[in-house]
């Protein structure tokens, strides 16, 4: 490695070091910009945690705004031992809190010298090669020259980086998409700049981190969705990490329906996702019930995450039509988890959360009831995110996904997430009402299925005490899928048809 290369060191923040394409510039200053609220302070600690507990690596956590006991205390959520860390001299703190009158880190004209001093000492004691210093805003509050504060800030930096450190600066920003510091000048001094962003949108926040600067290093450009869990910290989930590498299954899985396995050309493939859109009262739920209770045949694992019903109602209905979920979880076959998708937060805490039960649980398939009910939760960007972050999860793990999704209208129309995510799917299966005679009947056709020939009919199926059972084609009727159907009068024959109309 050439001396002009920039190095780097690993965060081992989830997702973090991908976007940062491996991590923060290593012996450099990094800032770390964001509005109150945004997560600065919490990735300030878990820069430190994660080096201790990865690599090994001491830390030095300086406090400008809080005590240290109240960052013990605000970080115990994290399952971050400080205290103990403390006692093992892997974590020291440098508390410059303006509540700390024993230690006046301003004398005369502003300076951080004495600071310095501090920091040095805390970093030769234990070993340091990391530093979080949180933040500099309650010390510029104080002064006005924004020159004087600027030569000091590089200075410091220059003093940190000899002391061979990597080190991470928070800072305040007035608003998400203004200035990129409150003061000005905290940019400049720094080799990379990381923006945390906390948007409230049509009443509903959006958490995103972006690489704005990494001097002298590629790195992921724009917005990239970020959650904040408990226990865990910081979460990147960059969408472009997806990558359309997954092996494609040759295996077939039974629906739980036979007419509809062989309208699907022998079932669906392994590693496919299905959705199921059609309108309310159409038979989506029992729809991925038979296919929970194919799963239980084939002795395979299924995992429902229900957000529309809770799970007595489900457990009631799959009675209703002969299928016993208790049995099913009894034999280790099913796991339900039945929640209001606004529940979890964000998209971005639902997908983490999905993919953690997942990993957990390892089953062979994944039912989501519905789609729909997860629209609600955030905007159009974020539901994209979050289908394409579970699609791709689920194919790199062989895991069949089975998604339902509710219609815009009584009779016919694309659902809202089938046109936003059709192109990702493998197999639509499309229910219809059908109103003829006065009566109200239902069709089912397999819209598309990628990779295999399938049956192109619209056939009646009707829903009773043994489930969903699949009948014969309509025939002699139109504009089923567009809500329209109507009866075709009897052709005539071409003897009988004037000159004009033959072809």
């Amino acid at each position: 490695m050439s001396e002009d290369h920039l190095g780097k060191i690993e965060t081992a923040i989830p997702g973090f070091d991908f976007i940062t394409q491996g991590g923060l510039p290593e012996n450099r200053l990094t800032l770390v910009a964001g509005t109150a609220g945004s997560g600065k302070t919490i990735c300030a600690a878990q820069f430190l945690a994660r080096g201790i507990e990865e690599h090994g690596t001491p830390g030095v956590f300086v406090t400008f705004e809080e005590a240290a006991d109240d960052v013990r205390r605000d970080m115990a959520s994290f399952n971050w031992p400080i205290r103990r860390w403390e006692k093992e001299g892997k974590w020291a703190f440098v508390d410059a809190s303006m509540g700390d009158s024993d230690e006046n880190i301003v004398t005369g004209d502003f300076e951080l010298s004495a600071l310095s001093a501090r920091i040095r000492h805390a970093v030769e004691r234990i070993g340091a090669g990391r530093v979080s210093i949180d933040s500099l805003a309650a010390v510029f509050l104080q002064f006005a020259d924004a020159t004087v504060i600027r030569r000091e800030l590089l200075r410091t930096a220059f003093e940190l980086k000899h002391m061979g450190v990597t080190t991470l600066l928070t800072s305040e920003r007035a608003s998400d998409y203004g200035d990129l510091s409150r003061h000005g000048v905290e940019e400049f001094v720094a080799d990379a700049v990381i923006v945390l962003r906390n948007v409230l949108e049509e009443e509903k926040r959006r958490r995103t981190i972006e690489v704005f600067k990494m001097r002298g290093s590629g790195h992921t450009r724009g917005e990239v969705p970020f959650t904040i869990e408990a226990d865990h910290g910081m979460v990147v989930l960059p969408l472009s990490a997806m990558k359309l590498g997954q092996a494609s299954s040759l295996e077939r899985i039974a629906s739980g329906i036979d007419e509809l396995d062989e309208m699907c050309g022998g079932g669906f493939f392994r590693d496919s996702i299905i959705i199921v859109s059609g309108a309310t009262g159409t038979g989506k739920t029992l729809l991925s019930t038979e296919f929970v209770s194919g799963g239980a045949e084939a002795g395979e694992k299924s995992l429902l995450f229900a957000f529309e019903e809770s799970r007595d109602q489900l457990f009631r209905n799959a009675r209703g039509w002969g299928r016993d979920f208790k049995d099913f979880e009894e034999r280790d076959l099913l796991r339900l988890e039945a929640a209001y998708p606004e529940s979890y937060g964000g998209l971005e805490d639902l997908q983490l959360y999905m993919k953690q039960v997942i990993q957990e649980w390892q089953p062979r398939r994944v039912v989501i009831d519905s789609l729909s009910a997860v629209e609600r939760v955030g905007q159009d960007q974020d539901f994209r995110e979050f289908v394409l972050g579970i699609t791709s999860y689920l194919k790199d793990h062989q895991i069949t996904g089975f998604f339902t999704s509710t219609a815009t209208t009584l009779y016919g129309g694309d659902s809202i997430s089938q046109g936003r995510i059709s192109t990702i799917t493998d197999t639509i299966l499309m229910l219809r009402y059908v109103e003829m005679d006065g009566q109200v009947r239902r069709g089912l056709t397999v819209l598309k299925m990628r990779g295999s020939a399938h049956n192109k009919q619209i056939r009646e199926f009707t829903i009773d005490g043994g489930g969903l059972s699949v009948g014969e084609p309509f025939r002699g009727v139109h504009g089923i899928l567009i809500g329209d159907p109507r009866v075709l009068e009897k052709s005539r024959s071409l003897e009988d048809t004037p000159d004009a109309e033959k072809i």
